[in-house]
């Protein structure tokens, strides 16, 4: 018996479908580009249930006959070409003639067509890949085709599908984009009865883009144009102030079929490279037409990729494209946008090294300004207050520290007569700690030993030169490098500490503290807020978790929502990228509980509201972060695992100087 056998039609066409059918969006999006390349101008797309349970496309394209509704349940069978010749110059969407037939195969299939002529229409009914049904039946002008019980014979392949929020959120995605490289068509995308997308099809893309993203992004965009011999570019981008966190803004379209092309997007993150934060993506709709010939769109069983005769050419026009398209705004305003993206940062030339003697007395320091009345309480307050307020001079920062240096470490003798001295302030003693803490408040001493007096989450000993914090360690700040680290020192080591991942530990773990829900301040001036339909569904469902993150909001309009009240540690400035922020992450979200979903909006939270790099601390500011960051459950990584200290013992630094083994 031979070991090599043919495999049957229904075997076949459920390997195909792996291939072409990934997920619902697949479905929708295979089904929407023969309804294009149908000559529809209107296109209706429903689903239930993230499309798992039910999907339904209707156009008003030109139909089938049912000669024709029968060949197209068949593997391979087309309209789009004749011959292998045909590949090269492929000018529609479909082509390969694998869609209905590997979609019947793993779903209840339902296909209505008529076209222009007939008196009665064909109904196509498969049932998993088996016989099929064909019958005369009335109905509409166009094609109708109804998927339900999507991959209900393959459980394999519906276990690995995400939730219904997520796989609907793929769809509009998809439809968004199609929308986008079709603006002469009709789009109406509705979600569980609800609708999500709808463009007006008067063939204005800048039209298409404000009902899709809102009037804010409409008032933002700029046009793009660029035409030579071999490509051509148009469609629109968006000013360097309005940023997104990931590409899922960005839209390229080559010959009217949606790609993803790394080459393109580097040419865009390099045309705004100076003008925007690594974090941020810019929304870009490109329209990009080359001769047929110089593209191969059969590359990717989705055909969602693609690729280029000559791609450095492409690279070279979609950048000067971007590039001429952001370069007038720019001229006119640079200062201006410079301010919005990125905040000044300070030129450091290397300047020759000033020594002052030994011998020469430091200016005294007036400790008024740091009485307990006058000093801010949380790093925030100190912060704010530092932009309305001089800071320190430096002489007198040194005043202060060498003040410090002789409260707290007097010249000894040798080692053991400074741990003696340093362990002193160790003790669990109330009023020590008292005193301890009103001297705090006038030398920057931070106590370490208050994070965890019983020892439960007392540091282990570190052989790396990692974070670590001594139990009986007093830490003094010295400075910051580059406004973005903070130097540190106790009797034993160097401390470097990331001033953003220290403050955001500590607002992560103050808000995670906060069960019952954050503390909020109301907003004398409301703001109002758009979003885009899908943003606005989310923010729908998940408006109670909204209100214990202490985002008040309530509904002003379909797509509009005033924000009423903030969390009382958030700046009113960053409260609306927070909230997009979050609406990000919730969007990219798979499988999650409750408790997964608030870390992960906590953790957001924190981030966008901590201090930033960037930022000049005084003495006092670097006080107190260290005093919160010490009184935290886990101070030795941020939120994202991120370490927010790095310690240098003396013995660390004896072997970066090589004094390992010396008696000096």
């Amino acid at each position: 018996m031979s070991l090599i056998h043919v495999l049957d039609d229904n075997t076949i066409n459920k390997i195909a479908a792996g291939e072409v059918v990934e997920r619902p969006a697949s479905v929708i999006k295979e089904l929407i580009e023969n309804a294009m390349d149908a000559g529809a101008n209107r296109i209706e797309v429903e689903i239930m249930a993230g499309g798992t349970s039910f999907m339904r496309v209707t156009d008003n394209g030109k139909g089938m006959s049912m000669e024709d509704a029968k060949l197209a349940i068949l593997r391979h069978a087309t309209s789009k070409i004749r011959e292998v010749g045909d590949l090269n110059t492929i000018g529609t969407l479909g082509f390969r003639g694998e869609a209905l037939p590997t979609i019947a195969s793993v779903s209840r299939f339902t296909m209505l067509t008529r076209q222009k002529g007939d008196d009665l229409g064909t109904r196509v009914d498969i049932s998993g890949g088996k016989t099929p049904d064909i019958i005369e039946t009335g109905c509409g002008l166009g094609t109708t085709i109804k998927v339900e019980d999507l991959f209900f014979n393959t459980p394999a392949r519906k276990k690995f599908l995400k939730t219904n929020h997520t796989e609907g959120s793929k769809i509009n995605d998809f439809i968004v984009k199609l929308a986008l490289s079709r603006p002469d068509i009709e789009f109406h995308f509705i979600n569980n009865n609800k609708v999500s997308v709808v463009t007006p099809g008067n063939d204005n893309l800048f039209d298409t883009i404000q009902a899709i993203y809102g009037a804010n992004v409409a008032d933002s965009l700029l046009a793009l144009s660029l035409e030579s011999e071999e490509v051509k570019i148009s469609g629109y981008i968006t000013k360097p102030s309005l940023l997104k966190s990931s590409r899922g803004w960005q839209t390229c379209i080559v010959n009217g079929r949606i790609i993803q092309n790394r080459a393109i997007a580097k040419a865009i993150d390099n045309a705004y490279k100076s003008l925007i934060p690594k974090s941020g993506f810019p929304l870009a709709v490109l329209k990009i037409e080359v001769p047929q010939r110089t593209i191969d769109v059969n590359v990717h069983p989705q055909k969602s990729e693609m690729k280029f005769e000559d791609e450095g050419l492409i690279f070279k026009a979609v950048y000067k494209a971007v590039l001429d398209a952001i370069r007038p705004a720019s001229d006119r305003r640079l200062g201006e946008v410079a301010a919005v993206v990125e905040k000044p940062r300070p030129n450091y030339t290397m300047e020759p090294m000033h020594f002052v003697p030994a011998t020469e007395p430091a200016r005294p320091v007036s400790t008024a300004a740091y009485s307990r009345d006058s000093a801010p309480r949380t790093i925030y307050e100190a912060v704010h207050r530092s932009a309305s307020q001089p800071s320190i001079s430096f002489a007198t920062a040194q005043a202060e520290l060498q003040q410090a240096r002789q409260t707290h470490y007097p010249a000894v003798e040798s080692q053991e007569t400074v741990a003696e001295s340093t362990k002193s302030f160790g003790t669990s003693d109330q009023s020590m700690l008292t005193s301890q803490a009103d001297k705090s408040e006038l030398t920057g001493q931070i106590d370490l030993s208050a994070a965890d007096q019983n020892g439960e989450n007392a540091p282990q000993a570190d052989g790396d030169g990692q974070a670590l914090l001594d139990a009986d360690g007093t830490i003094i700040p010295i400075g910051q490098v580059d406004l973005t680290y903070i130097i540190a020192q106790d009797a034993k080591g160097l401390y470097l500490i990331d001033q953003h991942a220290a403050h955001e530990r500590i607002l992560f773990d103050k808000l995670s503290a906060m069960a019952d829900g954050i503390p909020s301040q109301q907003l004398l001036v409301h703001q109002l807020l758009t979003f885009d339909r899908k943003e606005a569904a989310l923010v729908e469902e998940n408006k109670e978790l909204f209100a214990k993150l202490g985002f008040h909001m309530e509904s002003a309009g379909d797509l509009d929502y005033r924000l009423m009240e903030v969390p009382a540690d958030v700046p009113v400035s960053e409260a609306e990228d927070i909230i997009r922020e979050i609406l990000t992450g919730l969007n990219e979200m798979h499988e999650t509980t409750a408790k997964e979903i608030r870390q992960h909006c906590l953790a957001t939270t924190a981030c966008r509201a901590a201090i930033k790099a960037g930022e000049e601390l005084n003495l006092r500011q670097m006080q107190i972060l260290l005093e919160e960051l010490s009184h935290t459950p886990f101070p030795y990584t941020c939120p994202h695992g991120r370490p927010t200290i790095l310690k240098f013992s003396s013995e660390d630094l004896a072997k970066m100087f090589k004094r390992t083994g010396f008696g000096f």
